[in-house]
């Protein structure tokens, strides 16, 4: 028996259910004047890092908050309670990403509009997540320069589900001979007129820049309502 037209019905449902959470979301965060940005990486991408650091930064500007998706642990969730943020660890178990329903169970308890910012950390997967829309108004993908020039030519769907390409552990890119020219290419190719971030967090190289950008993005969120 062919299976095949059953498996993907059911998929297709998973996600309407998913879009339709997830538009509420978008429209929840917009009314309370929340800024909410979601990061995608592959594990080890640095993207706990980074984020502790851009937790750090923004809260003495903004009252920022973060939600952080992991299988098993909530190491990610104490690792970055340093920053002194508002951190929620959601526990996903067998699944490998973050989905709509999750992060409106999570928001339980918090006050939405006390809030300014708002920063989701999928679980380190550049596959599933691109299909699962969170109600976030930045997609953010990370690759690092330990992971090869060509990530956007072989996982091209999360960078064109995504608005902003970050290259992280730029401090390593000579150590480990990275083509940051090549890495341009790939991500342009994929998705032409990305903007795109080269960053630090442990040098604070590039880290300016990328906090004008976040902080733009809230101003303008804030300035709507």
């Amino acid at each position: 028996m062919n299976t095949a037209p059953r498996l993907i019905e059911v998929r297709q449902n998973v996600l309407k259910k998913n879009d339709v959470l997830a538009r509420a979301l978008r429209q929840r965060f917009r009314d309370a004047g929340v800024c909410v940005f979601s990061l995608v990486s592959s594990p080890g991408a640095g993207k706990t890092t980074l984020l502790e650091k851009t937790l750090t930064e923004l809260r003495r500007r903004c009252h920022v908050a973060a939600l952080v998706g992991d299988l098993a642990t909530e190491n990610d969730a104490a690792r970055l309670a340093r920053s002194e943020a508002p951190v929620k660890q959601i526990i996903t178990g067998t699944v490998c990403h973050l989905e709509a329903a999750m992060v409106e169970q999570a928001l339980e308890g918090w006050n939405l509009e006390e809030l300014d910012c708002l920063i989701i950390e999928n679980v380190g997967n550049l596959v599933c997540p691109s299909s699962y829309d969170l109600g976030e108004a930045l997609r953010i993908v990370l690759m690092s320069v330990t992971e090869g020039e060509d990530k956007p030519l072989k996982y091209p769907t999360i960078f064109n589900t995504s608005d902003v390409a970050v290259i992280t552990k730029i401090d390593l890119a000579e150590a480990v001979e990275f083509d940051l020219k090549a890495a341009h290419r790939s991500i342009q190719s994929v998705r032409p007129g990305m903007q795109m971030f080269e960053v630090s967090a442990k040098t604070g190289q590039g880290m300016d820049e990328w906090l004008e950008l976040l902080q733009s993005r809230i101003a303008e969120t804030v300035f709507r309502i």
